[in-house]
């Protein structure tokens, strides 16, 4: 339980920083001179892997990512139902996040509530452009593809990168963020996508909830190439 608690609260910082970064100070809010960029948006999400990998790493890895557990889960390295508790916990987490950011949005002043509504997004929910259906799947396998074999390959019990893994991890995060972001604004993550996703449903935007099981499947998919892919490597190496 320690665990899965550790992987609620890690994705629950993750969501909270990385959506929020994208709702209160993302390229939407430029012109009121708060904005931060795609370059600040990336390096939220980025940032926040890296707290939470020295904060609950000892105690459960740090996964914060279905996709990371999935493709744990496929090299051999835990078992079938813990692979299954981290991923609701980390659900569970991403929905608490996106609850907060909620509440944000549509409490105080209605000039803060304006500038919010005249952003990009309200959640920071996932989604793409019709007609790109195509660019966004390719988008999420590769990127969640390459992000993951970081995550495989610096945390490798033999090969890894000891304690700079958690830096390695969220860099790269920041890298992919700062190419996906004008794609599909950026999942990798599945958790991250279904919290937004829900409340966005109950602002009135059903879009990203329909959209969901792209960037549910598209992760997935990008995670188990990695798992073969690191294996293959790791194979070759020894």
């Amino acid at each position: 339980m320690k665990k899965y608690l550790a992987e609620m609260i890690g994705t629950f910082v993750l969501t909270l920083m990385g959506c929020g970064s994208a709702i209160f100070a993302g390229i939407g809010l430029g012109t009121t001179g708060y904005g931060v960029s795609t370059l600040g948006v990336a390096f939220a999400f980025g940032l926040s892997v890296i707290a939470m990998a020295y904060t609950i790493g000892n105690i459960s890895g740090c996964h914060i990512n279905p996709a990371i557990t999935l493709s744990v889960w496929a090299n051999g390295r835990m078992k079938s139902g813990e692979a299954l508790g981290y991923m609701l916990f980390q659900v569970i987490g991403a929905i608490i996040a996106s609850a907060v950011l909620y509440v944000l949005v549509h409490t105080g002043n209605e000039a803060g509530v304006e500038a919010v509504f005249n952003s990009t997004t309200t959640t920071g929910a996932n989604l793409y452009m019709e007609g790109n259906l195509v660019p966004a799947l390719i988008a999420e396998i590769v990127f969640t593809f390459i992000f993951v074999l970081v995550v495989l390959g610096s945390t490798d019990s033999k090969k890894g990168a000891g304690a700079f893994a958690g830096l390695a991890i969220g860099l790269t995060l920041v890298l992919v963020h700062i190419v996906c972001i004008p794609i599909t604004g950026t999942s990798v993550n599945p958790a991250r996508s279904i919290g937004p996703a829900i409340f966005a449903a109950i602002e009135g935007n059903s879009t990203p909830l329909s959209q969901l099981w792209l960037f549910i499947v598209a992760p997935f998919i990008g995670a188990l190439l990695s798992s073969a892919a690191w294996n293959a490597i790791k194979s070759a190496k020894d």
